[in-house]
């Protein structure tokens, strides 16, 4: 039984008098015969938009026949030596690096995709001298060759510059990859950590769609163009969020799938075809598929198919067993391909053994500009849903049979002096035969008044400028007022609130600020409600291309769930990889398009640091902007959840991120001090380019009033905060220093020592370990290059009476990256091990840092320096239940 079975049918007999043609088409026509119908019907049904879903696959041909292809814009001599020679740079660059400083480098990649990125500079790439934004494109990174050869035929780079690829130290050389902070005027998008370049790229494009909504800029002339490897595709990133941007119509992306059938070991899909199973996928995810894959020289085959036998072989034969032809003799590719039936072998009659070799070995679509132009202008004139390309392609090609089609041309890194005679030769470069008899293989420039030279600068000129680019035009934003900071410095009275409550209270007033408050890019991976955030949804609203298209359940009540498309909150649903790839986007809009945003991006627990560490690094090297919130932050503070959501290691993760500024603040003055710097660090005159990392609390507690005079305590990490008071002037006396929610902790051992104890204790608010790590380290530095400076923690430590005892709500290692620049005796307690569920309180006996446990940890500190007695400590923990 069917589905539609379960409903009534007003007119069986037509039913079943088209199921009577279609049995009669299989008697009469054949099984091929009656799928081919079925699926003309099918393409006509989709054309007269009736309400039938579309198929998930076509056959194994060119979407766009050669009869439909739009005439060539360009003139196609001039593109061809242009991109002969972009080829014969690429290859030099890496080759060179190789002999001189055997420095690797991938040469297979841009050889396969020379045409795709060619023909994309020449007619679609739109630079930033138009409207400051332009198209915004996503190199594959083993593609990085081809760029920079293209940039040095431009009068970009130097023959200087190329060779110093992959050779940084000391300054002046080229990135390996797309590094935007290594190379900050040319990339914009760094890709190689694979999979993350197609998830940013759909966010990207998505975030395009939402300041243009919310009346930022106008982004409508902006389109993404994200070139990727079919072997890319395996990364889970890659496929992530696919139907969001099938969901939300993103037109103003395309995805340039270089299907080379390999990935860097071997065939990407062995015994299937991925081009089929790719297709399939994004046309499930709701994507506009093109597919150009057969070259011209194919058209003539495909004229005598007229049984559909040779469509058929071409899409039964696995991707593995199509590349062994590439590289095989004719006779095999009769005996293998063409013997599999009658009809097959009549076309393979006709063919001599070079046209056949041809066909296998190079005629490919993407070596033909017509048919990628084709390609790519039926990408940009689609209305209503992203696009992919789908392009096959020889890896390797035109650096001769010794790389074309072979599984280790992904590690092959040089050419001999002989094969690139070959290369020259086929290429047509007027390279004579004395130039290449030295050491090393020369570069090659048509001249700058050539007209190769003079063609690439017209036709940049007329796209917009110069691309990939990178600008930034220092923009600061004005200083927000005093109001909001003041609020939180004058502590919560007698309200207990939680540290996560006040960032949420500081932002919600930070956006009401009239010069940037629309600046405020709230990101939240659908824990809005358990941050406290609900209060922004009528306020702020949720942003929504679609705006609301029904009525909210909760819709008569004070704090509504409101979509709308100006909003200004990104909800992503349960995606830390999605939100993340969003805060990217809005955290580096101010060089993307010349517009700065602040975003904050608030989290989860663990979920932030631990499942996307890659994109924060790739993050840093974007030079993204913004707040990054760790919410529910500690290992004891969540009671629960247990052993994954226990976070107490993220700060570690954090801390081997150069460009994240890190802070742990136990109180709400705190955050209000940390939060203005970063506004004036990374958004004011002098910006620089940071993010920083904050973990919240949401455990309330009497948020007290900022004392005078700890400002530059708290921003460089650590400072006094409450001196022991009353005890003795012979009392035994140590230092207890904390960060976020374990403040309390050491605040009530405080008050225990000196009780029960007779003991003074100090304690200190240390809001940033790492930042305390890195200023020392810096000092370090100073002091091998003969400089005296003394690091900062060790200047605030320096006279302060007994021992150290360092506490938190995170792994030792957190506060142990400050121990070599302390002076005093070094003891730190944390919560390593796996985290569990329980309460607060039980949870932290567990782990030895509750009040009572630090109170027993400080007295056993003094027992080892003889300051009190070894059976007070057995006494303390007696007293306290600890064993």
């Amino acid at each position: 039984m069917s589905q539609l079975d379960q409903l009534p049918d007003h007119d069986p007999t037509e039913v079943a008098e088209w199921q009577e043609s279609l049995d009669a088409a299989v008697r009469f026509g054949g099984r091929h015969r009656a799928s081919y119908l079925l699926r003309r019907l099918a393409e006509h049904a989709e054309r007269t938009e009736l309400d039938v879903p579309p198929p998930l696959e076509t056959p194994y041909l060119n979407t766009i026949p050669t009869s439909a292809e739009p005439a060539y814009p360009g003139d196609e001599e001039l593109e061809a030596r242009i991109t002969a020679w972009t080829r014969w740079n690429a290859a030099a660059m890496v080759t060179r690096g190789n002999q001189r400083a055997g420095l690797g480098g991938h040469m297979a990649t841009f050889a396969s995709a020379a045409w795709l990125y060619e023909t994309g500079f020449q007619h679609f790439f739109r630079g930033k001298e138009s409207d400051g934004s332009g198209d915004q494109l996503y190199i594959q990174g083993h593609a990085s060759p081809g760029i920079y050869s293209r940039a040095f035929l431009e009068g970009r780079l130097t023959e200087g510059r190329l060779d110093r690829f992959r050779q940084e130290v000391g300054g002046g050389g080229l990135p390996s990859y797309p590094h935007p902070r290594r190379l900050p005027w040319l990339w914009e998008f760094p890709t190689v950590s694979m999979g993350l370049g197609p998830l940013s790229a759909i966010y990207q494009a998505r975030f395009n769609r939402y300041l243009e909504h919310r009346g930022i800029k106008d982004t409508s002339g902006s389109h993404v163009w994200a070139f990727l490897g079919d072997g890319e595709m395996d990364e889970p990133e890659s496929t992530a969020a696919l139907a969001l941007a099938g969901r939300e119509q993103l037109d103003n992306l395309t995805f340039v799938i270089n299907c080379n059938l390999q990935r860097l070991d071997g065939p990407v899909r062995p015994n299937f075809k991925i081009v089929q199973e790719l297709e399939a996928q994004f046309r499930a995810a709701g994507w506009n598929v093109v597919k150009s894959l057969w070259g011209t020289a194919w058209d003539r085959v495909f004229a005598q198919d007229t049984t559909g036998a040779l469509v058929r072989r071409l899409r039964e034969v696995p991707d593995a067993q199509f590349q062994t032809y590439a590289t095989r003799d004719a006779a095999y590719v009769r005996d293998h391909f063409f013997a599999a039936d009658p009809a097959l072998r009549a076309i393979g009659a006709g063919l001599d053994d070079a046209a056949l070799l041809e066909l296998f070995r190079t005629s490919r679509a993407g070596h033909e500009p017509r048919k990628v132009y084709a390609a790519y202008r039926a990408a940009v004139e689609h209305k209503g849903a992203p696009t992919v390309v789908l392009v096959q392609t020889v890896k390797g090609y035109t650096l001769g049979p010794g790389f074309e089609s072979r599984n280790a041309n992904h590690q092959m890194k040089k050419l001999t002096g002989k094969e690139f005679r070959a290369m020259r030769d086929l290429l047509d470069l007027p390279i004579p035969d004395a130039a290449l008899d030295g050491e090393q293989v020369p570069y090659a420039h048509p001249g700058e008044n050539s007209p190769e030279a003079r063609y690439l600068r017209e036709r940049r000129a007329a796209l917009g400028g110069p691309a990939p680019a990178r600008r930034v035009v220092a923009r600061p934003l004005p200083e927000p007022s005093a109001k909001p900071f003041e609020a939180l410095q004058k502590g919560s009275g007698r309200q207990e609130i939680a540290t996560t409550m006040a960032f949420v209270r500081l932002v919600k007033d930070l956006m009401r600020e009239k010069e940037t408050g629309r600046r405020w890019v709230p990101v939240v991976p659908d824990e809005a409600r358990t941050f406290g955030m609900e209060s922004l949804f009528p306020s702020a609203g949720l942003y929504s291309p679609a705006g609301q298209t029904y009525d909210p359940v909760d819709r008569d009540q004070l704090l509504y769930y409101r979509e709308a498309r100006d909003g200004q909150i990104l909800n992503e649903g349960i995606t830390e990889a999605g939100s993340l790839a969003d805060f990217t986007a809005a955290a580096t809009s101010y060089a993307t398009h010349g517009e700065p945003m602040i975003p904050f991006y608030i989290f989860y627990s663990m979920f932030g640091w631990q499942r996307t560490a890659d994109q924060f690094w790739a993050l840093a090297d974007q030079l993204g902007r913004g707040f990054v919130i760790g919410a529910t932050a500690g290992r004891t503070t969540m009671t629960g959840e247990g052993l994954q959501h226990a976070d107490g290691h993220s700060h570690l993760i954090a801390s081997t991120n150069p460009a994240a500024v890190s802070y742990d603040p136990a109180f709400a003055f705190e955050i209000a001090v940390i939060v203005r710097d970063g506004l004036r660090r990374m958004y004011g005159p002098d910006a620089e380019d940071v993010f920083y990392y904050l973990t919240v609390y949401n455990e309330p507690k009497v948020q007290p009033a900022m004392p005078d005079g700890v400002e530059e305590g708290v921003l460089k990490g650590l400072y006094r905060f409450r001196e022991a008071a009353g005890a003795a002037a012979d009392a035994p006396r140590l230092q207890l220093l904390a960060s976020g929610t374990a403040v309390h902790w050491a605040l009530e051992a405080q008050r225990l020592l000196a009780d029960d104890w007779g003991v003074a204790a100090d304690v200190w608010s240390a809001p940033s370990w790492t930042e305390l790590r890195r200023d020392a380290l810096s000092c370090d530095a100073a002091r091998l290059r003969g400089e005296d400076r003394v690091p900062y923690v060790t200047q605030a430590l320096h006279g302060a009476p007994g021992p150290v005892l360092a506490v938190s709500d995170w792994m030792r290692a957190v506060p142990d990256q400050i121990a070599p620049w302390v002076e005093q005796d070094w003891t730190s307690i944390g919560t390593d091990g796996f985290g569990l569920s329980d309460t607060r309180e039980a949870t932290r006996r567990h782990f030895g840092v509750d009040p009572e446990s630090v109170a027993a940890a400080a007295l056993a500190t003094l027992a080892r320096r003889g300051e009190v007695k070894p059976e007070t400590v057995r006494e303390a923990r007696e007293r306290y239940g600890l064993d």
